[in-house]
């Protein structure tokens, strides 16, 4: 994973930056020093895609002081259906490099981190050196959605899980709770199967001869859309080796109502962590 580097401010921003003009409404929303304790706080997004960008779009305008964003993908045509840094003048760019831009324009007092790198279980540890905060995944990779759970508890950095968005049709199935719970998205399914099975984490139906009477719960909070995955016609009729992409909006059909609704889900889950003093200051 290569070192974050900083996106620079833009100096016409600052000098007519006014803090209370442009997110005091969170004061008055969630009570006083609500802004102050924002920008105060990091997050950290890996993924910045369908979710991921709406999440960091959402976060940016609630005036957070630190965003990590993490991906080595770049923007393509086929991206502007649902991605918010996805626009014709952005084209070929790479993803976090447009999404910190969009991040500078709405605040210029935020720290930009960039990592220009997809999480893998080998480098997963270079995400906690950049201090304290909470992590967002948005990744659509099993392995790396395992490896981020398990550091983050190691660390006792809050994390929200999502889950799949392609497939998807109605924003309002939308759900939040543990891990255990989550249904009708495969993504989510395998993630649950590994730490089950690899890592130790408690597993549902019986055990010992003994029937729970309820599923155990695994301390994982997610985010996922309680409906049945829509298919591509093509996938129905057999899809040709490379036609389509796994568990990804690519390979699925998706909607920007529905990749937005997540991102937003999940950015205020962030929020809430840092107000209500579970997640450490950050140190930029």
């Amino acid at each position: 994973m290569q070192p974050y580097t900083d996106i620079d401010p833009n100096p016409k921003n600052i000098a007519t930056f006014d803090r209370q003009r442009r997110f005091g409404g969170l004061d008055r929303l969630y009570g006083p020093q609500s802004v102050d304790r924002l920008a105060q706080a990091q997050v950290v997004v890996a993924g910045i895609g369908g979710g991921g960008t709406w999440c960091v779009e959402a976060l940016a305008r609630s005036g957070l002081g630190a965003l990590t964003l993490i991906d080595l993908d770049h923007i393509a045509e086929s991206n502007i259906n649902r991605q918010v840094h996805a626009l014709g003048s952005t084209l070929g760019q790479a993803k976090i490099v447009a999404m910190a831009q969009r991040v500078r324009d709405i605040n210029p007092h935020c720290q930009v981190r960039l990592i220009d790198d997809f999480v893998e279980p080998d480098n997963v540890e270079q995400i906690f050196s950049v201090g304290a905060g909470v992590l967002v995944d948005c990744t659509d990779q099993v392995k790396a959605k395992v490896a981020m759970v398990l550091a983050a508890r190691a660390r006792a950095w809050p994390i929200i899980v999502c889950g799949g968005a392609g497939g998807k049709t109605d924003p309002l199935s939308l759900r939040a709770g543990d891990l255990s719970l989550a249904v009708h998205d495969a993504l989510l399914g395998r993630v649950r199967q590994v730490l089950r099975q690899t890592h130790g984490y408690p597993k549902g139906g019986a055990q010992g001869g003994k029937a729970h009477k309820r599923v155990p719960r695994m301390g994982v909070p997610c985010l996922w859309f309680e409906q049945p995955v829509v298919l591509p016609e093509l996938w129905q009729q057999g899809p040709e080796e490379g036609t389509l992409q796994g568990l990804s909006c690519a390979g699925y059909g998706s909607a920007v109502t529905v990749t937005a609704s997540m991102g937003l889900a999940a950015a205020h889950q962030a929020i809430q962590a840092i107000l209500k003093g579970h997640a450490a200051h950050a140190q930029p």
